[in-house]
């Protein structure tokens, strides 16, 4: 029996290098929503190399789906896309003569590995998913919701900037709204 409730976002984007600063935006947010502040940086780079992937590697398209779900200790991030080429990890010292130490690219995979503590392709309709996790402190799973803004109370003085509590931006809001929230 499951005791916590999953926690689940998808956004279905074109791996386009303008989508994907955006797609990074939206899955920060909802980490913070879910107070997992602590994992933003990993699943950020990690979806930034799945994505770049797709852009570089997908055909017939670029058409994808981002899917970040929180259960219990493990959040898991995953990209689906319409190519059922499976992809390949290079690294320097897998005895591989393309892989080369000095490389600029080439590396997303050794990348997603690195920060990630499991990560996995599989077939998937017509494509294939590849998908990663990342421990989740227990501490996130039970934390409170964050306070509301109170117009006028501040605690660093008149000037401080306002609290936005993230119920303040709908799910599926621009990524330009939740950053104007402060989220």
């Amino acid at each position: 029996m499951i005791s916590e409730p999953s926690r689940h976002c998808t956004v279905e984007v074109q791996a386009l290098p303008s989508r994907i600063g955006q797609v990074r935006r939206i899955v920060s947010a909802h980490l913070r929503y879910w107070h997992l502040d602590a994992l933003i940086d990993h699943a950020a780079l990690g979806v930034t190399e799945l994505l770049t992937n797709v852009h570089r590697h997908a055909h017939p398209d670029k058409r994808c789906t981002v899917e970040v779900e929180l259960l219990l200790d493990r959040l898991t991030v995953s990209v689906h896309d319409h190519d059922p080429r499976l992809p390949g990890i290079h690294k320097a010292d897998d005895g591989d003569a393309e892989a080369d130490p000095y490389a600029t690219s080439g590396r997303g995979l050794a990348i997603v590995e690195a920060v990630s503590e499991s990560w996995g392709v599989r077939p998937q309709g017509a494509g294939k998913a590849v998908w990663f996790t990342l421990h989740a402190p227990a501490l996130a799973l039970t934390a409170p919701p964050r306070p509301h803004a109170v117009h006028g109370a501040t605690t660093d003085g008149p000037f401080a900037p306002a609290a936005f509590a993230p119920d303040d931006v709908p799910f599926g809001a621009p990524a330009e709204s939740v950053r104007a929230a402060g989220i």
